[in-house]
């Protein structure tokens, strides 16, 4: 038998008979703190007498639960589903975010911290470089920059992927899931001529992170799902969590093998990677580096220009079809 849940209604002011307004008493003592500050600067020299506005911790326990499984709900059913927070996948946000107030986005993100390996440029260095054109997005984020004729830098590759992540998360159609992993895809049949086991991809599968590295040691851990007609992958190069999407179309035999990430040369791989971006079945584009793993593109290393880029054109794809899977998805 569970234990009886404790209940406590958030203090709340009544009227009583002869009108006046009391206020009852949860053990939650009247506002002390110093409520006549209107600037933090007003704040300074007054310490002694500081404190904060009263709170009971089932408030603060009421306010993140209530506002998560809000958003659970809200998202179940989203337009579009971006797989991974780095910065081929929060560029991509940044766009539809810009150019489709309309659309529901949901970002799945199994780490804590989004970013991916964008918080840093390279080896523990904090300069972020670019080549051009990707200065344009800079210059679309207003970050500044150091232009070196060819390429740009960026002081801190932290100042870029914070104000990319920022700008992202102050969209009002889009929701970020992060210490969450996508499981599995959700698939329709979509059979054509030539392939009659053919799917399209209708949302994906979730966990959290935790829990999904544990499934081998526990049990009875299923997982929850988001409907979507599009879900754009952008997970990086194979590893832990990364390719994660095109290796599942290989298990399933969507596609017949992966091309595997080639050696680095910078010249022509990030080239590749932008112009490589785009719808690989029904319902999945791929973008950034995941792609290296598909079309067995090259290594670029730590320049992050077609991360950014990668993500404008993985955008612009799913403008040109988000409307047609939509309609797909609601057969």
């Amino acid at each position: 038998m569970s234990p009886p849940a404790a209940t406590y209604d958030i203090p709340t002011s009544t009227t009583a008979g002869n009108g006046l307004s009391v206020k009852k008493d949860l053990g939650v003592k009247p506002a002390a703190f110093n409520g006549q500050s209107k600037t933090l600067a007003e704040l300074e020299d007054k310490w002694e007498s500081f404190t904060f506005a009263p709170i009971r911790e089932s408030q603060v326990s009421r306010a993140m639960t209530r506002r998560y499984f809000n958003d659970l709900d809200s998202y179940a059913e989203s337009d579009i589903v971006i797989v991974g927070a780095g910065s081929c996948g929060l560029s991509t946000a940044y766009m539809l975010g810009k150019k489709r107030p309309d659309l529901k986005i949901a970002i799945v993100e199994a780490g804590v911290a989004p970013g991916g390996g964008a918080w840093l440029g390279g080896q523990l260095f904090s300069a972020m470089v670019m080549r051009k054109p990707a200065d344009l997005f800079l210059t679309d984020l207003n970050i500044p920059f150091d232009d070196e004729g060819d390429f740009v830098v960026v002081k801190h590759a932290a100042l870029f992927t914070s104000t990319l992540l920022s700008r992202v998360l102050q969209f009002p159609n889009i929701k970020l899931f992060n210490a969450t992993t996508v499981e599995d895809l959700i698939t329709r049949p979509a059979p054509t001529p030539t392939d009659p086991k053919a799917v399209r991809i209708a949302g994906v599968v979730t966990n959290w992170t935790l829990v999904s590295m544990h499934h081998d040691d526990q049990s009875c851990m299923d997982p929850n799902t988001i409907n979507a007609p599009l879900v754009i992958s952008t997970t990086g190069h194979d590893g832990p969590f990364g390719a994660f999407c095109v290796k599942r179309l290989v298990s399933m035999q969507q596609i017949e093998k992966l091309g595997g990430m080639r050696g680095l040369d910078m010249r022509t791989a990030e080239d590749a990677i932008v112009k490589g971006t785009r719808e690989i079945v029904p319902g999945l584009i791929v973008g950034g580096m995941e792609l290296s793993e598909v079309d067995g593109a090259n290594r670029m290393g730590p320049t992050f220009g077609a991360m950014a880029l990668s993500g404008v054109k993985a955008a612009e794809e799913a403008l040109a079809v988000v409307d047609e899977r939509r309609a797909q998805n609601m057969e």
